[in-house]
């Protein structure tokens, strides 16, 4: 949750907010010509996403696999994207602890923890892909990337700094997250013909509690004989001016959401993802979202989920200073575009259906979790609940 301090309201629009807008206005023009031109842009060509799991075991291959798994929460799985990302969440990082005017929201909410929370994430995924990366072959995809944007960065983000939290995060993700996410997909979501993603969901929320039960019971996971000062281990909070919650700041918002499911929350890490996603496409259109040529589709359905969400949702944004519209931007739409299609229809329904149901029933399960639990659990029980429900009553529409 953003952290804010000054009441006044900003109503002044700054070059960074006209910046971001003017962004936002050359992304979506890019996205919509390549779906029109569904074409290079260069002579280059870079491997497609069959090229990459086609040459495993290659090192290559797998170094390809790994360093896209940072992009998979928003099913772009794609090195680019997931290098762009990084970077512009650093960009923002650097830009929050040395007090720029245009950090964009304050990254991971203002705590400062930035710099443990993305440790023990890539601590997290790096352990993952050793435990589990056999299980991946050229046929099967597998959800090696579930613990860099759920347990590890849930912990920091519930228990402060530190190599304790950091490493212990990391271990518990690579070692309950992934093997849930993996027996609910193979088991259950693939004979059933059910979304991967809603088994990536549970798999993190049942694992996250199960985490968070032994932190109850054993604090010595978490909690140092001897603590750190606050200083040491927490930065202060970024002071940001009340919102005026108006045009710009919604299409800031809606930008942010792009790198909210790993933590970040920032529109210079969006940048970053979106840019390289954008490149990615562009060199080789069957290279991201595995293959499937549906890139521009996604970005455009993920962007108008999240700006209606923004709108219809914007009491709720005022009154708590954070809301999850994010929440269909990495399920409920994704899904529906890999599962029927990227026409119109799909797109709009998806991204409609997603924007009411899902944000809504996350805040109604978070306010039923015990005080020790991460609310992100209640995210990720929305994320699978709503794509079940909304993917499945598409579908039926199509048919009928």
């Amino acid at each position: 949750m953003e952290i804010t301090t000054d009441k006044k309201t900003s109503t002044r629009t700054s070059p960074f907010d006209l910046a971001v807008v003017a962004l936002l206005v050359g992304i979506v023009v890019l996205v919509i010509w390549l779906s029109l031109a569904n074409r290079s842009l260069w002579t280059v060509h870079w491997p497609g996403y069959n090229d990459m799991v086609s040459a495993f075991p290659a090192s290559s291959a797998w170094l390809r696999w790994i360093l896209g798994d940072i992009s998979e929460v928003a099913f772009y799985k794609h090195e680019f994207a997931s290098i762009g990302l990084l970077a512009g969440a650093y960009l923002a990082y650097w830009a929050n602890r040395t007090g720029k005017a245009w950090q964009g929201f304050a990254i991971s909410y203002g705590t400062g923890l930035w710099p443990w929370l993305i440790t023990s994430s890539l601590l997290g995924l790096l352990l993952s892909n050793l435990l589990w990366g056999w299980t991946v072959t050229a046929n099967s995809w597998q959800p090696t990337f579930v613990a860099f944007v759920s347990l590890p960065a849930a912990m920091v983000l519930m228990f402060g700094g530190g190599w304790k939290v950091t490493i212990n995060g990391a271990i518990m993700g690579a070692l309950l997250v992934t093997p849930m996410c993996l027996l609910i997909v193979n088991y259950v979501c693939n004979p059933l013909a059910l979304p991967v993603v809603i088994g990536n969901v549970l798999g993190m929320a049942i694992a996250s509690i199960v985490a968070f039960l032994l932190c109850r019971y054993w604090p010595s996971l978490v909690k140092s004989r001897h603590p750190e000062t606050p200083a040491a281990s927490v930065e202060p909070p970024a002071i940001t001016k009340t919102p005026d919650y108006g045009v710009i700041w919604s299409l800031r918002r809606v930008l942010a959401d792009f790198s909210e499911a790993p933590f970040f929350g920032n529109e210079l890490a969006s940048i970053g993802l979106l840019l390289g996603a954008l490149l990615a496409y562009s060199l080789n259109p069957m290279s991201p979202v595995y293959g499937s040529g549906l890139l521009p589709q996604l970005i455009g359905a993920q962007a108008l989920t999240s700006a209606i969400g923004v709108v219809i949702w914007r009491r709720q944004w005022m009154l708590r200073g954070w809301y999850p519209t994010y929440i269909p931007l990495v399920s409920v739409v994704p899904a529906a575009l890999l599962t029927h299609g990227g026409s119109w229809q799909v797109i709009a329904s998806s991204a409609l259906l997603g924007a009411l149901i899902a944000p809504p029933l996350a805040c109604a399960i978070a306010k039923r979790l015990p005080a020790d639990m991460h609310a992100y659990i209640a995210n990720v029980l929305s994320m699978a609940i709503s794509t079940l429900l909304i993917v499945t009553l598409i579908g039926l529409v199509i048919a009928g």
